[in-house]
């Protein structure tokens, strides 16, 4: 099938009917065309700056930041190296796929962009003019902070995950809801639902 040629796909839609889709063979090809970083193609290494900084055969990229395909799930499996302009240099399978030292060096680059308090203890959650006040102990000790009610910024992202956003864009994670006492629970569901 040439580039230009499409096919027919069926593919059921909510209600169960089937629908026909187009898929070019273009956008086919252009997934199977991920580079898939190894230890064997690669080298990682910290600059002067202690940037992440990424060799690949003779092209050297002296600052990449690692994304998480699945931040909420799994840090470890299928990593997105990228460049500061945001271009893909490859994709990391497994994390343990690297030596030690390596995953160190990835493990500390997720933690920085990643860093997500854990929220242990809600102690109180006051709303006013669309905005709750929070006042929690995390991981990272007593924090407080504020979040724009609506928009998704307090929602789950498990069945039992629940992940609070800030106006300052910082996040922080309840890991079990169902674990919280039943006032915290009430405090935090308002913002869930409000």
């Amino acid at each position: 099938m040439s580039s230009s040629e499409t096919r027919k796909e069926s593919t059921p839609d909510q209600t169960g009917e089937l629908l026909e889709e187009e898929i070019t063979a273009g956008s086919l090809s252009d997934a199977a065309d991920m580079h898939y970083l190894t230890e064997d193609n690669v080298v990682f290494h910290k600059t002067e700056g202690q940037m992440l900084a990424v060799t690949v055969g003779d092209e050297t990229h002296s600052a990449v930041y690692v994304h998480c395909s699945f931040p909420h799930t799994n840090k470890h499996m299928f990593l997105s190296v990228r460049t500061l302009e945001n271009r893909e240099i490859g994709m990391i399978r497994r994390l343990s796929d690297f030596s030690d030292n390596t995953q160190q060096l990835l493990e500390e680059q997720l933690q920085i962009r990643y860093f997500t308090p854990e929220i242990r203890k809600v102690i109180t959650v006051n709303e006013e003019f669309g905005y709750s006040y929070w006042e929690t102990e995390t991981s990272a000790g007593l924090c407080r902070f504020t979040v724009r009610g609506g928009g998704g910024n307090v929602k789950l992202v498990s069945p039992d995950r629940l992940l609070v956003t800030d106006v300052d864009g910082n996040r922080f994670v309840i890991p079990n809801i169902s674990k919280l006492q039943d006032k915290e629970f009430r405090m935090v569901e308002l913002c869930m639902y409000g």
